[in-house]
């Protein structure tokens, strides 16, 4: 395996995604009896920090709705066959299968821990006792550069999780090989933020019910790209969890773009997230060419063959 392969970490995530869906609180009617406020099960102890992730991070749902979105944009057919790159715990791949039961997928990590974990609890359970949808998930512990069982439809690798790659020659043969493995018809999606706060030395600090999700971007050198992050989650009883470290290079989109415009991609789009009444995230990201410039934003790049 490359001595760059051997240095990647498994990377899950990095910045919580305004997107994630909200819902609504019911107003309790006249005369109701005031509910008791409910006691936290977080603490650093006993909190798995998987599960925390999952909670305060991911939105499977819009990842694969996005997906499909461009995918029948594009070839006017439903892709049936996902490629999960960095997968982790493979929460979006379970989400992918349980939108049908053609649906197939595959994913690649260096790091089993995650995975197993996966495995575990993102997979649906028959009557017998089987993982029945991790019958049609393949996990591969390889390089995401390894050859996969068959060309996806679509390949994603999501959460930043590429920014891995601190060298354009590291970063241009994971795209070529990304590139390579699709069929006749298939798209490669990344996704990626930017903005004036995206290489800030900060502390980004989110309630996410139960726990205070925090994003701190610790270090950022323009000499070199490189960009250093950890994930905590604070809990009510004042313990803190440091979860996730990221050793990373920050990537714009621009160059993003023309490293997979020479990889071999016909074209690349982009596609913004759009702004509520709120002035948060809405999670409808449109096609674009120049985009937004914000403190904080988020795109898909879109690779077609």
């Amino acid at each position: 395996m490359p001595k760059a392969a051997q240095q990647l970490q498994s990377a899950r995530t990095a910045k919580a995604r305004t997107s994630r869906p909200k819902t609504r609180a019911k107003k309790a009617g006249t005369g109701a009896r005031p509910q008791r406020k409910p006691k936290h099960r977080y603490t650093a102890a006993s909190a798995d920090k998987h599960v925390l992730y999952q909670k305060a991070v991911q939105a499977p749902d819009l990842d694969c709705a996005f997906c499909e979105r461009v995918f029948r944009r594009e070839y006017a057919r439903t892709p049936l066959h996902l490629r999960e790159d960095f997968c982790g715990t493979a929460l979006i791949s379970a989400e992918w299968l349980r939108r049908g039961a053609a649906r197939t997928a595959e994913g690649f990590d260096i790091d089993f821990e995650p995975v197993a974990w996966g495995l575990a609890h993102n997979f649906g359970v028959d009557r017998h006792g089987r993982a029945a949808d991790a019958e049609r998930f393949n996990f591969h512990l390889k390089d995401v550069r390894e050859h996969g069982r068959r060309a996806p439809d679509v390949r994603i690798a999501f959460n930043f999780s590429y920014w891995v790659f601190k060298e354009r020659a590291d970063l241009l043969a994971y795209f070529r090989a990304a590139h390579d493995s699709l069929g006749d018809e298939g798209l490669f999606i990344i996704d990626l933020y930017g903005g004036s706060d995206a290489t800030m030395e900060l502390e980004d600090r989110r309630r996410c019910g139960g726990f205070t999700y925090i994003w701190d971007q610790a270090r950022f050198w323009p000499g070199t790209g490189e960009f250093l992050c950890h994930i905590r989650f604070r809990f009510p009883d004042k313990t803190e969890l440091k979860a996730f470290t990221y050793d990373w290079r920050f990537w714009s989109l621009t160059e993003l773009r023309d490293v997979l415009r020479e990889a071999g991609f016909a074209r690349v789009d982009s596609y913004f997230e759009g702004e509520g009444e709120d002035g948060e995230g809405d999670g409808i990201y449109r096609r674009g060419i120049r985009g937004e410039n914000c403190a904080s934003w988020l795109a898909y790049l879109v690779a077609v063959k």
